[in-house]
């Protein structure tokens, strides 16, 4: 296994571009990266406030995250930021263990993502049935329209009662 292979796009890009190339590229860079900001930072409160955390904290993981993926990301020309998909999915940790069980989950999901990326593990995706993923994305998707419906239509449901 060659180790020197794990490595970001952007030291290879710095390497053997010219200084004239990286000064052109420069201000297209920046044009580029304001632009995905004026997005996925207002989607980030959007997505932080309901999966159930502050507003904050959705910027936080945006901007922390964004530049951790730009800085160590493997492709030129990527983009990545928060997903609606995942909202559902933080709710309901959040919901059930709190702020520290969200945190716990985020670091076992990294954790086991570097493993993936460190053992080349991405090509086990093609092992998981396409009506598994059409699924689980339909699943999300039926999940977010049901509970924004109640929000679209003014309506209010009483307390109920917790589980246990």
């Amino acid at each position: 296994m060659q180790r020197d292979k794990i490595k970001p796009i952007l030291f290879s890009i710095i390497k053997h571009s010219s200084k004239e190339e990286l000064k052109k590229q420069l201000p297209k860079d920046i044009v580029s990266g304001i632009m995905v900001a004026v997005v996925a930072l207002p989607l980030s409160i959007a997505l932080a406030i309901a999966s159930g955390v502050s507003p904050e904290k959705g910027l936080y993981t945006a901007i922390v995250a964004g530049f951790l993926i730009a800085f160590l990301g493997g492709s030129r020309v990527q983009i990545s930021g928060p997903t609606a998909a995942f909202a559902t999915i933080v709710a309901g940790i959040v919901a059930a263990d709190g702020i520290d069980g969200l945190i716990a989950a985020t670091i076992i999901a990294g954790i086991l993502l570097m493993l993936m990326g460190f053992f080349k593990l991405g090509a086990i995706i093609r092992f998981v049935p396409y009506t598994i993923t059409t699924g689980f994305t339909a699943g999300i998707a039926a999940t977010l329209v049901i509970g924004q419906a109640k929000d679209f239509l003014g309506l209010t449901f009483p307390a109920g009662r917790a589980h246990g």
